[in-house]
Formats: structure tokens, sequence, C-alpha cells
């Protein structure tokens, strides 16, 4: 007397097989989610103020070193203080009620509660003093952000991406004066010209774990 149906042995394979199938497409699609490309770049915060990059950088010419005032000097690029903003909209739109967030933090004294987009693990060592003055534009991290209404991530920011640039920075580096200028665009081939001064320079950017892991 058979113990299993006839057919068992069969629709048994075929089950098996039907579950490694659907495993397997739910993990690829897990892992393709799930990858930092898929998590960080895209990512837009509603901040809770509307800044507008298009505006200010854009259409106004205003430079980034204005607002960001430390990213040649140190190696942080720090959100600007209230102040920085009601030197113009103490005047510029001083009764908008979208800027009454502004307002209220100049007179309190306490900062706008900015969300931070650009934002790597704690165990990564980075120093945008390092990188600008060595000629690597805003552009190479941050996009066009003076074609941007909200910011947005437009990169990674992983290691691969970043070892990606060191092996091969000579695309990403362009003359330090033009580093805020993120319209540029060079007289010849820009690899050429950012080898030219990579060798200038003698900019020699680090693959070895302890460049950005201290």
């Amino acid at each position: 007397m058979n113990v299993f149906p006839k057919g068992f042995d069969t629709n048994l394979r075929l089950g098996i097989a039907g579950a490694l199938v659907i495993l397997g497409a739910v993990s690829g699609a897990a892992a393709y989610l799930l990858h930092p490309q898929q998590l960080d770049t895209g990512y837009q915060p509603r901040q809770p103020v509307p800044y507008s990059h298009k505006l200010h950088a854009g259409n106004l010419g205003m430079d980034c070193l204005y607002c960001h005032a430390t990213v040649d000097k140190s190696s942080y690029a720090a959100i600007p203080a209230t102040e920085t903003c009601m030197n113009c909209h103490h005047r510029v739109k001083d009764k908008s009620p979208k800027l009454q967030m502004v307002r209220d933090s100049y007179a309190s004294n306490q900062p706008v509660p900015w969300i931070k987009i650009h934002r790597l693990p704690d165990y990564v060592y980075f120093n945008h003093q390092a990188h600008v003055t060595a000629g690597v534009s805003c552009v190479s991290c941050h996009g066009r952000v003076d074609q941007m209404v909200e910011v947005m991530q437009v990169n990674t920011l992983n290691m691969a991406w970043c070892l990606d640039c060191h092996r091969n920075p000579a695309p990403n580096v362009r003359p330090a004066q033009f580093v805020t200028k993120l319209d540029w665009q060079p007289d010849i081939d820009a690899a050429e010209l950012g080898r030219k001064i990579i060798a200038e320079k003698g900019i020699h950017p680090p693959e070895y774990c302890s460049g950005c892991h201290r």
C-alpha cells in the first residue's frame, strides 16, 4: 500500500523549485531595494523652511561660500546661521509667511531645525577643506544644486563611489577658483586639465583604509 499518492515526488520537486524561485526573486528585490544606491540617492526631505537653491544659487547667482562659509576652511560644511539669512530678509520678503520660522529663529536665537541630507556614517572621516582646496567642485558630490528647488542626494556617497574618484580623480579636479562656479566648463578636456592640476599640486588621494577610517 502506497503511503503517498501517485505523483507526490513530482509535485514535491516542483513545489521546492517554485519556492526556491520565489525566495530568489524576493532576495534579489530586497538586495536591490536595500542597496545604498537605492536608499540614499534621491533622498529629498521636506525642509522646515521652503528654501530654493535654484532661486538663490541659480537665478540670483549667490556663491555657495556665502552660506556654507567653512567648506574651504574646515572639515565640515556649516549650515548658515539665521543671521546670514536675515542679512537679506530683514528687508527682502520681510513679511512673507513662508519665512516666519526664520524670523522666529532670529528673535529667539534658536536655530532653524534644518534636516541634513548628505549624511556619512560615524566611522567615515571626510574633510571638505581637503577636497575643495584640491579643486573638487561641489558639483562632483552634490550635483547641480543651483538647479534644484529642493536639494536632493544625487550620488550614493558610499565607499565604492569614493574609491572610484580617488583612483581616477582627474575628471573631478578643476582650478580652485571655479570650485563653487557650478556651471563652469573647461576650455580643454576636463580630465587633461585635472591631471595637470594634480601634478602641479602633488595630489595623492588615499586608497588605504586609514585615509577615510580613523
